[in-house]
């Protein structure tokens, strides 16, 4: 009996860490959110960016259809709207999608989908989708799937505020802002959304992000998740290999629905990691506080967190989005990104974000509606109204920071009592941050053999030359490190590899 409860016990522990794991091709790490890129355009930043630059992966836009909202002048959320599972969006056809698949998997830079199963249209003026498709919205009608009035959720309802605090069952069973709620323990719907993603799987995706998980039940999720295919070994994934999945769950502690519901079947979106840094890094709390950065804070254990300061929700305000710094605040937001990367808790994501002023507003766009490309100034930033945050150096460069890292742990963890601290992370890089309105100017241990480094935060090693500051490192691995309190950037790293022959 013993032997046979620990086998049980043995068989569960395999089948909780089943999805979280995000393959990523070997020495890499990080998934950055390209928000409403075209198919054809991911491609070529994996080929030309992403991938020699050592990104994990892309988490990429809803790729089926959605319905077109010319009355709104086509925000960014139409694509949360769903018509059809075809893929046809205004990033490109399915054609266009597996090339930018079998080439961004080719750059060893995997592909997860951003997954919108819980629920269809709402009732817009408009009746189009982006692949043509019509429905009957008040007979919850949807041919192109199909799906008809008995695959939702009745009685009908609405979910009111409160719902939130006090009623799982509704928060689960009745609409989210209007959007009709499909019933995932139908077993037409199931087998829908399960060949929808069992599509996406065989064409080389890596895995999905759950839009609005937290508005399904997790036993009906468990049933999706486990009907899924194994990754296609032909784009480059191991055998048996199942997919990498997170699920967006807004949890503060304060609410009906527990983020610990879902950590048994996948990976969480840890939103508290983003509302604690931003607090940090703004200066509402002192940043010597996270010598105990982890779980001790309340966030999820390492394995399950998907990590991140911002999203495409709380860069908008939504989603308890208050206070969370974006690009908008360039200073303090990149030194929350870099504390997020430079730290080996949980698995990170960045946003890549195009500007805005109307948090409703959509993508760069033409007088037809189709999306712009991103230019690339001579700098490598980005032009034509996108923001491209994973192409500042002070975040592509703690990308390959967090690379050489590896495995390592914290060590040598170092603080002023108030807002200056620093840490290595084993023998491989060192970081130190200033959030101080004095300078930091101190001879610290950065655990790196001897020599000369040059800080990739303020410049890019050239030849034997560092454009930016360099650190000599002496024999016993100490090193004089300054960071300014009106340094443009507030924080200063070195890691091997970075060594100045000069």
């Amino acid at each position: 009996m013993a032997k046979l409860l620990l086998l049980g016990f043995a068989v569960l522990a395999v089948l909780a860490n089943a999805y979280k794991n995000p393959y990523y091709a070997p020495g890499r790490s990080v998934n950055v959110h390209l928000f409403e890129w075209k198919w054809d355009d991911i491609a070529a930043e994996c080929e030309n960016f992403l991938g020699p630059r050592g990104f994990g992966g892309i988490q990429i836009s809803p790729p089926n259809e959605n319905v077109v909202l010319w009355t709104y002048d086509r925000p960014w959320w139409e694509r949360y709207q769903p018509m059809s599972y075809k893929l046809v969006t205004r990033s490109g056809d399915e054609r266009q999608f597996a090339d930018m698949l079998r080439r961004c998997n080719a750059a060893g830079v995997r592909i997860y989908v951003d997954a919108v199963i819980n629920h269809m249209t709402g009732e817009p003026p408009e009746n189009f989708g982006t692949a043509g498709s019509t429905a009957t919205f008040r007979e919850w009608h949807y041919p192109a799937v199909p799906f008809t009035r008995e695959h939702f959720n009745w009685p009908h309802c609405v979910i009111d505020g409160m719902d939130y605090v006090n009623n799982a069952w509704r928060v689960r069973n009745c609409e989210l802002v209007g959007l009709k709620d499909l019933n995932q323990a139908d077993e037409h719907v199931r087998k829908m959304i399960v060949d929808f993603m069992n599509n996406l799987i065989d064409l080389g995706v890596a895995g999905f992000r759950i839009d609005a998980a937290k508005h399904m039940w997790p036993h009906d999720l468990q049933i999706i998740y486990n009907r899924l295919h194994n990754l296609n070994t032909d784009h480059g994934f191991p055998a048996n290999a199942r997919p990498y999945i997170y699920q967006e769950v807004i949890d503060y502690g304060t609410e009906a629905i527990s983020r610990d519901e879902y950590t048994p079947i996948g990976v969480v979106t840890e939103f508290k990691v983003g509302l604690e840094l931003s607090n940090a890094f703004r200066g509402h709390n002192q940043l010597r506080w996270l010598d105990t950065w982890g779980p001790q804070w309340g966030l999820l254990a390492h394995s399950d967190a998907l990590t991140f300061i911002d999203n495409h929700d709380n860069e908008r305000g939504h989603g308890g989005g208050g206070g969370i710094l974006t690009y908008k605040d360039p200073r303090p937001y990149k030194g929350a990104i870099a504390f997020l990367l430079a730290h080996p808790y949980g698995e990170p994501q960045i946003m890549s974000s195009f500007a805005f002023q109307n948090s409703e507003i959509g993508p760069p766009m033409n007088s037809r509606g189709d999306i712009i490309s991103p230019s690339f100034n001579s700098d490598g930033s980005c032009g034509n109204g996108w923001v491209c945050q994973h192409r500042w150096r002070q975040i592509f460069a703690m990308v390959a920071f967090r690379n050489v890292a590896g495995n390592t742990g914290i060590n040598d963890w170092w603080t002023n009592g108030f807002n200056q601290i620093a840490f290595c992370r084993g023998g491989n890089a060192f970081i130190a941050f200033n959030n101080d309105s004095w300078d930091l100017n101190q001879n610290l241990q950065t655990c790196l053999p001897a020599g000369r480094y040059c800080d990739v935060i303020s410049g890019v090693k050239t030849g034997n030359l560092c454009t930016g500051k360099t650190v000599t490192v002496g024999n016993d691995g100490r090193a004089n490190i300054n960071v300014g309190a009106q340094d443009y950037d507030m924080m200063l790293a070195i890691h091997i590899g970075q060594e100045s022959r000069l």
